[in-house]
This record gives C-alpha cells, structure tokens and sequence, in this order.
C-alpha cells in the first residue's frame, strides 16, 4: 500500500497516522498538540494538509492506499497558518528570557518553521494566577496554548484522570480536579504532563531561574525586557528575535549537560536524560526509554534530592568508642584487609559473609560476590531478593525454567486479562500500573485483583477478591483443578508442551471450590467467574509480588502462579506469561550477576564440579564447593557464634531484615562489621567501618529491571567529596588482599563477566550504548529474547513442568492475645524506610511519617479515630504510629508502610520464612493494638494527594472544543475568500 506526498511515492504500514507516515518520510509540518506517544489529541490544528483535495488533520487521519497528500498547497499552508496564530493569541512570547529556551520548546520552534513574522491575533491574558501550589512544578494559564497534550497524559497514558479542560468557559485553562489548587488535588506529582508540555506553561520549579542566562533577573526586570520584544516586535518581526534566542539557547550548552541514566527506585526501569548545571539537577527529561516512554513516577521525576543531601556522607570512618572518627581512604581500606585477612586465617573463610546491593550496578554484585569467592574462598553472598523475590524465582524455576518475567511490559499491555496478585502496583510499579490502567481503560482489557486491601488497582479491578490472608494458594489450585475438570484448560498445549498432567491434576484433589471458599471467605460464584474469566480471554498475564512471596508459602503459591498459567496455555505467545513485579532497580541483576550464596553470575551451580572450574580457570584460584549462608541464614550465624565478620554496601539491613530486634542484635556482636553506603543509616550504628559510596548519578554501570532488560547509567556528576563508587572501593579492598584487579571501567568487568555467562554471552556496552537495550539471555551475536520459550522451555527436553503444591497453614496466626492481622507494604512516594525519599522536601511534605490504617468497622468497635496514637505489639517487638481510618482496609486488617526508621514495621515481623527460600513471611504478623491517650493531627497532611477528588474522562475530549461557538476549523474562511 502507498501514498504520495508531495508528489512522492511513500509506503504505508496498516493504520499507520498520516501524520506519522509525513514524518516519517522527512517532510516537515507543524504539529504542536500532537506526540507520537498520545496519538491524536486534534486540537491545535496545525497539521493541516490537503488529502485527495480535502483539508484534514495529519494526526487525525489514517493513511490508506491511493491517497494525495499535499502539505505545501496555498490551502494546507493558510489552514497551518491560521491555526498557529488562534495559538499565538494564547502564548506569550518572551523565549529569549524564559526558562524554557532550550532547543526543544514546540512553540518556539514552530514559530521558526512557519517562518512568522507577525500574529494577526493579538496576545491576551487570562484572568487566572499561577499556580505555585504543587512543591515540584508550577501552571502559569497565561502562557498555556490549551493544546491538551497534558490533559491526555493525565488521563489516558498516567490514568490519574487528574487534568481537564472545561471547554465550555469563557476563558478555559487546565484544571485539576475540576479546579482545586494542584496541591490539593488527586496529582501524584508523576510528573507526565510536564514532560509532554510543548512550552513553558508547565515547569519544574527546579528549572525556574535557573535555565536561561537572564533567568535568574527579579521579575519586574523580566516583565521590562518582555516589554521591550513586544514593542520591537512589530517593526523588526520574530525572525530577528528568535535570531536572539536561539543564540542564547545555544549558550546555555555551556552550561547544561544532558547525561542518561537509569532509575534508582523501583523494578520498572525507567530511563531518561537528566539535566544538570554543576551539581543542581535542573530537571529529569523522560523521552524514548525502552520501559516508560514519556512516563515517571514522583521519585523518578522529582526524587533526587537525596544525591546533594547535606548528610551525604563523604568521608571514611572507623569507629572509636561508642562514636566514629574521620579516616582517610588508605587508613580505612588498610584496615578492612587486615581484619578480613585476620578473621579468615584465625577462624576459616566461612566466618566471613557478604551482602551486595540491589540498588547498586551489575558490575558491582559481580564484583562483591568475586571477592567473596576468588579472594576471601566463600560462598556466603546474598542480596535482599531474599527478602522479596527468591520465591517467586524458585516457582518459575520449578515449572519453566527461568527466573525472570516472561515478557515485557508491551506484552501485558496487550494481554487479554491481566490478574494481579498481592501487588499494590500502582504504587509500588507505578509506570508498569498506567500501562494496565491504560489498557483496561481504552482497550477493555480485564484486570482481577487479588490483594488484602483495595488499593487503587483493586477499585479499577472488574473483579477484586479479598482472600483471607495467605490463602492464595488454595484458591489458585481451586480454580485450577475446575478449569481442568470442565474442558476449560487448553489441552493441546499441555499434551505437547507441559510434562506431569496426571500427577498434577490428582494433587489438587482437595482443592474443590467449596474448600477454597470455606478457606479464603470468597464465594463458590465468584471463583467460578475467575475461572471462565481466565479460560475464555486471550491471552493471560499474571502479576504478583510482595504479598505472594512474603509468605511461609511464598514459594508453592509462585508455582501455583505458574501451573494456572501452563492449564490455560498462556506461555510461549505475545500477552501472555509470569510476571513478578522485581521491587528494586537491579534486585533482578544483583542475582543474575551472582550475588547469591548456591549460583556463580547467570545461575550456574557452585556445587557443579565443571561450572567451578570454568570459573577457577577464569579467575585463577580455587574456589569453595558448598553452597554458603543466605541472608537470613548468616543471622543466625551470628548468634551461633560461627560468623564473625560481616561487609554490606547499599543495604539498610538491620531496618529491612525481618523481625528487627533480633537481627540488631545479632548485628551487634560482630567482631568486625564494614558498611558501604551514601548515608548515615540505622544499620551504620553497628559497623567498625563505614566506607563513603556514590549514588547512581555519579558513576557508570548496567541495571537490570523486571523485564530482565538490562541498561546502561552514564554518570551525570563527580562523586560527592571523597565519596566513591562501590566498584571502585570493592577493587580496592580485594588488591589489598592480594588478588591483583586491574578494571579501571566498569565496561572492563563487563567484558569479563559475558565469557564466562551464557545468559549474558552477548552483552557489551557497544550493544547497550544510549538507550539501546538487551533482555536476557542474550546470544553471542547479540540477539535477545524479549519474549521468553517462544520455541520451548528451559528444560532438556523444551517441556515445562506442572509441579504439585500443598497448602500449609500461615505462620503466627491470631489469638486471643495477637487478635490482629497485620499487612505491610510500600506507598507511591516513598521508597521502603525513605533514606532517599525522605531527603525530597516536596515528599516528606506530602508524607512526612508513617501510620496504621485502620478499618472504619475495627474504628468503631475499639474507639479509634484518625489521628489517634497507636501501639503494635506483635510476639516479637513492639512500634507506636498514628492512626489513619480508611476503607483500603476491611475487618481486623491492618496496614502499615515501611516508610520509616523510627517506628520501623519489621520490629513487629517474625523469623518465620518461605521453607525452601528463607524469605522471610513479613505478611504474616498478629499483633495486638492498644489506643494511647496522645491525639494528633491526621498524619496525611491535606495536601496528600489521596485527599484529592479524580475526574475522569475520555483524554482531552476535543469534540467539546469544536462545539465552541467561537470555533471553527482553519481554511473554511479562506477557502470561501478565494472562491468569492
């Protein structure tokens, strides 16, 4: 199929936009409101050309075989041009002294297209004043063109459905719920409709005089050299003063630097340009990242202050009493070999432990676990997907055979159903959240929610099931065992795809409906629709995370994930597959690179006598047999007298750990302790050494996110002060010690980690340069599978495995005494305890403290109200919080977020673990609650965003617009002009 433009022949792809198929082609014609990732949004009018004789919109127009399109004709160039100028007379151009000025303002640089000279339609004010209310970006009306492109955002990419535009005022501007302050609205601050601005009337305060060389002038001197273009304006026309400011655009490189980098919260892996000037971060520019597009979340947005925090620290320190002193680089490194070197020789390799980050590179778990292997001679390594993730790994390892998600987030964008399970996804996964939300929304996609509270997924959910606490197991297996029982599975996917039918089918005889009812308080009726709903949708994408895997059970219930998904044959196609949601930025990559105490990088067996001496050979020394001690494990070492000497970089163990009291003191009689990190954190007090490390921003690297994609950081900034980055100090440590590294690049670990890798066998920083992307397992050649098993599964013989699961009863259960449940999780605009977030004013604002939420049922029945103060006390610790009633939560439920190191959850969580994992069961708690006589304020402010009142619609609703009395579209005037 084909098309001319212009008189030239251009092929089309199926429902390909007109407008993409002329960019595409190298033509260039306006398009302000128009954003390839929005779609058609149709209300500036600027991408008027003719087709076949007709004006219509390029955005708005699918290209079809046999079309005319003319853009340069006298109609199509009037039309742009009468279009472009409604927008002027909404615009106020100043650009040579706005912040905006930087290359890529639309408006702008649509003046210059154009070639304008003069509007004919005068600029006039709005009668609205800026609004300065939200603590990260600022709304000034008179300079929004009402283009629309952030009301689309809202609704239809992010899915708040925050943003309208009442097109029916006599002035309309953008409003945020309706026309609440934006800082008393339902904004999450994720920062979309600033990033798809196509001006300056949507800023980061951050950037506010700060830009521009004469951005920083106070605002009368500003005003008056406004005052001074439009007054030259008339006579010398734009041309000359965009001559002006792309001059001063151009000078403003000098100054701004434009580096890529990787997000450092969640699992998502959201990447983007961030843009400095020194060390003050002028704002995060998201574009084309493989993960996210245009799309962040507050912490990816706005949430890097932590990076220039005054309490970063900067320098070593040795610990001398009961305080710390100030070292330099060679006393503390000298002083950590000769302790290590010490430990090791009096009381053997195995009393030493190590733990990487999930926060920090690839290259350095790979290092961390070498080090422990190649240089100290153990394999006590682990990272915190013990505290998270390892269950899940295990149930896919079990029935499929890899550890990581099947697909990518483009394929659960365009499953049939999506089921969510124990995943408070639109605040733990945010980005990975507006896909679905996107989907269910416009594609009428299915989505059912699994959780203990009704989380903002569970109220969009067409179906929400609140199981009993750690029951989804059984239901899972229930409706199961009824899809298989009643023709529902896809029988000829098993026969020639999954081994063990029969076994597998003859374990869930006790997993009838009318049990998993009885067990999970759910209803015959409802897990039958679940049943039908999974069987009869194309294509299935199970979600889950935390509140599946942070259970005694968590590893069965993975796997019963996964048997649901073999019996209805949702592998091995597009939207299709297993996704566990990976809570930390390179949680996936720490393991994958070996941080584990049974695998080298890429999963191979340390116990494998041929595995290990691919890797002796390599490495060139002789490397321990047995699997060493997990995380959870070394704890008990401790106690045990048996490990002695403990290094940790990047991980707030003694907070995160399960049952916190008990791990504090363990931490306590290490006889040597050495903490890597950017902060002073709780896990700090216990160390002998603390070493200074650098953030993400100020060193080079690859994470890998939840997609298994792995993807390059470039460092934006020197280290803070003498601060370094974690590769660098591992290096150090290790040739201390003897081993003799010479990596002076992280590309140079890399290019040995791939040999010696077959999961990773073709990655290179070549191959991942800019925003270029591999997922793993990458071929020699570089070839990658973004979708796994799409020719068979990772088993010797292609097949997967149903694999039989029991059901055991939850932990630390409620009595009489512990008559409580209680959940815990994340929030959207905290990261776990908050040491990053809380050092982002703008959060801690938002969310300055943690607090328990409380059912209006228990409220009434224990006298509890919002503000109250609360103790927990569960059978192994005890915290005291303020109370917050709310309907997320039902019953004798409780919820409490992570989000604090003064009353932290884990004091009240118990020892208990996932019987093959060690993850530790932090979902399963009973404590008792006692209402204390203090009283407070609400402890969500009420500028909490979950105050705010959504208004949902349909994106932008351009049809409104047209119905304006004062509308009508370019050309129709002039048309009939010319033929008068």
């Amino acid at each position: 199929m084909s098309v001319t433009i212009n008189g030239r022949t251009q092929t089309i792809e199926p429902g390909e936009r007109l407008i993409d198929l002329v960019n595409r082609s190298g033509v260039e014609i306006p398009q302000v409101c128009y954003h390839h990732q929005l779609g058609p949004i149709q209300t500036c009018d600027t991408c008027m050309v003719e087709v076949d004789g007709r004006l219509v919109r390029a955005c708005g127009t699918v290209a079809a075989d046999g079309m005319t399109v003319v853009t340069e004709s006298a109609r199509a160039v009037a039309a742009q041009h009468e279009a472009f100028d409604r927008i002027l007379g909404n615009h106020l151009l100043y650009c040579t002294v706005c912040d905006n000025n930087n290359g890529n303002c639309t408006v702008h640089n649509t003046t210059g297209l154009l070639k304008v000279e003069h509007q004919q339609i005068p600029y006039k004010p709005k009668p609205y004043d800026v609004d300065m209310s939200n603590s990260f970006y600022r709304y000034d009306p008179d300079q929004c063109i009402l283009c629309g492109r952030c009301v689309e955002a809202c609704q239809n990419l992010q899915v708040n459905e925050t943003l309208s535009i009442r097109w029916e005022d006599e002035h309309p501007r953008v409003l945020w719920d309706g026309g609440s302050p934006i800082g008393e609205s339902s904004c999450v601050s994720c920062g979309h409709c600033v990033s798809v601005c196509p001006c300056n009337a949507l800023m980061e305060k951050s950037m506010l005089g700060e830009a521009g060389y004469f951005t920083s002038l106070p605002k009368k001197a500003l005003d008056s050299m406004i005052d001074v273009v439009k007054g030259i304006e008339p006579e010398v026309g734009y041309g000359a003063i965009l001559q002006l400011s792309e001059i001063e655009s151009t000078m403003r490189e000098a100054h701004t630097k434009r580096t890529k980098t990787v997000c450092t919260y969640c699992g998502v892996g959201c990447s983007f340009d961030i843009w400095t000037k020194g060390r003050h971060i002028l704002k995060v520019e998201p574009a084309e990242g493989a993960a996210n597009g245009v799309s962040t979340c507050v912490k990816g947005k706005f949430g890097w202050d932590y990076v220039n925090s005054a309490d970063r620290l900067t320098t070593p320190l040795i610990r001398e009493g009961d305080g710390f002193r100030e070292a330099s680089w060679d006393e503390a490194l000298d002083l950590v070999a000769r302790r290590f070197a010490e430990i090791k020789a009096a009381t053997g390799p195995d009393s030493l432990a190590f733990i990487s980050s999930s926060k920090c590179t690839n290259e350095e778990s790979y290092l961390m676990q070498k080090l422990a292997r190649a240089v100290i001679g153990t394999n006590n390594m682990d990272n915190c997907s013990r505290y998270c993730q390892a269950p899940a790994t295990t149930g896919l390892w079990r029935t499929v055979g890899y550890g990581g998600d099947s697909g990518s987030i483009s394929d659960i964008e365009q499953a049939g159903l999506v089921l969510i399970i124990g995943s408070n996804t639109a605040e733990s996964h945010p980005v990975l959240a507006t896909r679905v939300k996107r989907s269910h929304k416009l594609r009428g996609q299915k989505l059912i929610v699994s959780d203990l509270r009704e989380n903002e997924m569970a109220r969009r959910a067409d179906v929400f099931l609140h199981s009993q606490p750690g029951t989804d197991l059984v239901w899972l297996s229930a409706v199961t065992r009824y899809i298989l029982d009643n023709e529902l599975a896809d029988r000829a996917f098993i026969d020639k795809w999954v081994n063990g039918a029969a076994e597998y089918r003859k374990s869930l005889e006790a997993f009838t409906l009318e049990m998993a009812s009885e067990r999970c308080g759910l209803t015959v009726e409802t897990l039958t629709k679940v049943a039908h709903m999974i069987a009869e949708a194309e294509g299935v994408c199970i979600l889950w995370a935390m509140g599946v895997t942070q259970h005694t059970m968590g590893s069965d219930t993975s796997t019963a994930i996964s048997n649901l998904l073999l019996a209805t044959g949702n592998y091995m196609r597009p939207g299709t597959g297993a996704y566990p949601l990976r809570g930390h930025n390179n949680v996936q990559g720490a393991s994958d690179h070996g941080a584990m105490p049974n695998f080298f990088p890429g999963y191979q067996k340390v116990d494998d006598p041929e595995i290990r001496a691919k890797f002796e050979k390599a490495w060139g020394v002789s490397l321990p047999p047995k699997p060493g001690l997990d995380n959870h494990l070394m704890i008990d070492a401790i106690q045990d007298g048996r490990l002695k000497a403990m290094y940790v970089f990047g991980e707030e163990m003694s907070l995160v750990d399960s049952n916190a009291n008990y791990v504090q003191d363990a931490l306590s009689k290490l006889d040597f302790f050495v903490i890597q990190e950017i902060f002073f954190t709780e896990t700090c007090r216990f160390a002998d050494v603390i070493l200074p490390a650098s953030p993400s921003l100020e060193k080079e690297g690859t994470f890998t996110s939840t997609e298994r994609r792995i993807q390059r950081l470039y460092q934006a900034m020197e280290p803070l002060g003498e601060s370094r980055p974690d590769w660098v100090i591992i290096r150090d440590i290790a040739n201390r010690l003897g081993a003799g590294w010479k990596y002076e690049h992280p590309s140079e670990i890399y290019d040995e980690i791939a040999p010696l890798t077959p999961l990773m066998a073709g990655v290179t920083y070549e191959r991942l340069e800019g925003y270029k992307t591999l997922q793993w397992p990458v071929a020699e050649d570089g070839s990658d599978q973004p979708l796994l098993y799409t020719k068979q599964f990772k088993f010797p013989d292609g097949k997967a495995n149903f694999f039989p699961v029991p059901w055991t009863e939850p932990s630390d259960q409620e009595d009489a005494e512990f008559d409580l449940h209680l959940n815990n999780g994340r929030l959207l605009e905290h990261f776990h305890e908050g040491n990053m977030t809380y050092r982002t004013e703008g959060i801690r604002e938002e969310t300055p403290c943690t607090f328990i939420e409380v059912s209006p049922e228990l409220a009434k029945d224990r006298g509890v109200q919002t503000g109250n103060w609360l103790q927990l006390t569960s059978r192994y610790g005890k915290v005291k919080a303020q109370a917050l009633i709310t309907t997320r939560v039902q019953g004798n439920e409780l919820y409490m977020p992570m989000n604090s190191t003064d009353e932290p959850v884990n004091r009240l969580t118990s020892s208990h673990t996932d019987k093959v994992t060690h993850t530790p069961a932090y979902k399963e708690t009973s404590v008792q609650m006692r209402v204390l006589s203090e009283t407070g304020p609400n402890p969500l402010p009420r500028t909490n965003w979950r105050f705010g009142h959504p208004t949902p619609q349909n994106g932008v609703e351009v049809e409104r617009k047209w119905k304006r009395a004062d509308y009508r579209e370019p050309g129709d005037g002039l048309v009939q002009i010319k033929i008068r």
